[in-house]
């Protein structure tokens, strides 16, 4: 037991940098970037290669990519360029593509930057053909066209903690199994497959690195020392490709932001994509000679003050939101008969498109004096507020917060 709260700690201090890291990146890009800057070139035709081309060299693990993806998400992009960004973005990136160059050799490293950039297209695509055209006109938007004005800095810590409030519970969630994986799974089982060929070794990684959590830059040292071990290249390559492009977190957040339809195109996407690309690099390239000397390095990051700051302040924010999720269960099973003078307002909310929507109409409406009780909803996209307050005062406080009733 005492091994695996080691292995969670040490994945939590891994992982809170950059997640912090993409929370920052994403709060940046709400503020610099024009209001209208996300629907105009990540939505329509060529958002997914424009997203993916934006996505590859990006530094950006699986855990810090969610929060910018979210964010881009709400700004309007499209499912389909939003899916090619999670898919490409966590892959690679300029520090991984020169770690992986070095250890692995560069035609193992242009390989995989390549398998990146077909899978995010083509996951990309897949989920714009998949997803029925009303999903995207449906979402009721702030008019917005030719609005190249910024935002207020005020916005962005007010952003960033948003993003991480809405996935804080699947990066938990995590956390766990991937410690539970790594105290449970023996590093001998790695090697002792090699023998039985090439495909059932990449079926044993990909099993394991699905659900884990491990970084484009801190998979490198660990495929190396699988290779340099004994185990098929292709199953390195597929290590290198699913490990970090996906998790049980990614997986929660694509399902709570994109849908059903999209968690399954980017799911199938990253499998079949990296046991493809597995079996092409294994008939097609030799692993460089520089494999033969991985087996000096470890897979972890070295612990540094900045990295246990960030993992505490990344927990303390998780004991913050968890706290502010069971006031808001307390106040949503509250609504119900009104108070004297009170009156219960249904009010249709148009801008709303994912959960981080939802908490910040909200949060907004709660905070409000006159309201008592506020419970907003993405389906129907409404908000229930009971208090002594007038249609008027609830239409400022939700365009307040960036949306707008319906209707109007």
């Amino acid at each position: 037991m005492q091994l695996f709260f080691e292995t969670a700690w040490n994945t939590t201090v891994e992982l809170a940098p950059w997640l912090l890291l993409g929370a920052l990146v994403a709060g940046l890009l709400h503020v610099l970037l024009p209001r209208d800057f996300v629907q105009r070139h990540l939505s329509g035709r060529g958002s997914v290669a424009k997203a993916v081309a934006i996505g590859v060299p990006l530094p950006l693990c699986s855990c810090s990519v969610i929060p910018l993806a979210i964010s881009l998400r709400e700004e309007r992009a499209s499912r389909g360029a939003t899916v090619g960004f999670l898919i490409s973005t966590p892959q690679t990136g300029v520090d991984s593509v020169l770690v992986s160059a070095g250890m692995l050799g560069w035609p193992f490293a242009l390989f995989k930057v390549a398998a990146a950039l077909v899978t995010g297209l083509v996951g990309g695509w897949v989920t714009e053909a998949w997803e029925p055209k009303s999903n995207e006109s449906g979402i009721e938007q702030l008019p917005l066209a030719n609005d190249r004005t910024r935002r207020s800095w005020r916005e962005l810590p007010e952003h960033s903690l948003e993003i991480l409030h809405s996935v804080w519970r699947w990066l938990v969630v995590g956390i766990l199994l991937s410690a539970a994986i790594t105290t449970l799974v023996p590093g001998s089982v790695w090697t002792s497959v090699a023998g039985y060929g090439t495909l059932v070794a990449m079926l044993l990684v990909l099993a394991v690195s699905v659900p884990m959590y491990v970084c484009a830059t801190a998979s490198v040292p660990i495929a190396a020392a699988l290779v340099a071990s004994g185990l098929p290249a292709g199953a390195a390559m597929v290590f290198l490709m699913a490990g970090p492009a996906v998790n049980i977190a990614t997986i929660g957040a694509v399902r709570k932001t994109l849908g059903n339809r999209a968690m399954v195109v980017y799911l199938a996407t990253i499998i079949v994509g990296s046991m493809a690309a597995g079996l092409l690099f294994s008939d097609l390239l030799q692993l460089s000679a520089h494999a033969g000397h991985a087996h000096d390095h470890t897979h972890h990051h070295p612990i540094t003050w900045w990295s246990i700051a960030s993992a505490v302040t990344m927990l303390l924010l998780f004991a913050w939101f968890a706290v502010t999720d069971l006031q808001r269960l307390v106040r949503r099973n509250q609504v119900g008969e009104a108070h004297a003078g009170e009156q219960t307002l249904t009010i249709p909310v148009a801008g709303m498109n994912c959960q981080g929507c939802v908490s910040k109409a909200e949060s907004a409406l709660a905070r409000t004096p006159s309201i008592r009780i506020a419970r907003v909803t993405l389906d129907p996209p409404q908000a229930v507020v009971v208090g002594s307050v007038s249609m008027d005062e609830v239409r400022a406080v939700v365009e307040g917060a960036g949306f707008r009733v319906s209707g109007e």
